[in-house]
């Protein structure tokens, strides 16, 4: 098959999505570098699902410790054709507001790293391999709400990032993607009280970045559609009003 001297990069690769992305690439005879702080973890559901040892490659990857990002993308054993940032980080807004360690956390992983990792990754001119990057954003950040709009913020920011990241890669035919996604029913939306008819499951999503397109934005789901062109086009007034 056209996909069996292809490698994804996986950053943040514990997340439930990024677990279900692998399956997905696995089964379309791409090899995978899948890279997270929680190696234990990775190492536990590659077990479970009877991983060849051969097709995927773990390794320790921080998303706040900037200072070691070029050295773990130089010690990559390849350079990949696909790097997907699914690193994320997400507090209650009280906790975020009260707290700004918390506030600072998710402004480190859900964006700062992405930029510091994929600057990186973008920059290297002699991986002519790359051919797209795809970063998993959220629904929270199309518009600032008083419910979560320190965690909007730091995907809204990272929305924006990747659209120019797109604009500065196209003349190199690399193609960048942002998944934007509403509830999906995975560990770090767990205690949260959410729309049980919104829920999203990681693998449906995951098919989503797998299969992605060369449409800038993914949003997953019609009814999740619907939402995020009303969000964009609401007035000021009646977003102020939503919970």
């Amino acid at each position: 098959m056209a996909n069996l001297n292809k490698t994804v990069l996986i950053l943040g690769a514990n997340s439930d999505v990024a677990k279900q992305c692998i399956l997905q690439y696995l089964e379309k005879e791409f090899s995978i570098i899948a890279a997270s702080r929680d190696l234990s973890s990775l190492a536990e559901f590659v077990s479970e699902n009877k991983i060849n040892s051969s097709k995927i490659t773990l390794i320790a990857f921080d998303a706040a410790d900037f200072s070691s990002h070029q050295n773990f993308y130089d010690e990559l054993p390849v350079k990949p054709n696909i790097v997907i940032y699914a690193a994320g980080f997400l507090v209650e807004n009280k906790d975020a507001l009260q707290n700004f360690e918390s506030a600072k956390r998710m402004m480190e992983v859900n964006y700062m790293g992405a930029v510091s990792i994929l600057n990186i990754v973008a920059m290297d001119q002699s991986n002519k391999n790359l051919e797209r990057i795809v970063g998993l954003s959220s629904l929270s950040g199309v518009r600032g709400r008083k419910s979560n709009f320190i965690y909007g913020s730091t995907k809204s920011a990272f929305t924006q990032y990747l659209a120019g990241l797109r604009q500065e890669l196209s003349s190199r035919k690399i193609i960048v993607n942002v998944l934007v996604s509403g509830y999906i029913n995975t560990k770090i939306n767990e205690g949260l009280e959410l729309n049980k008819n919104l829920l999203m499951e990681p693998d449906y999503v995951a098919e989503h970045i797998v299969n992605a397109g060369n449409s800038f934005s993914i949003v997953p789901n019609f009814k999740w559609k619907i939402i995020y062109h009303i969000l964009k086009l609401l007035p000021e007034s009646l977003v102020s009003k939503l919970p």
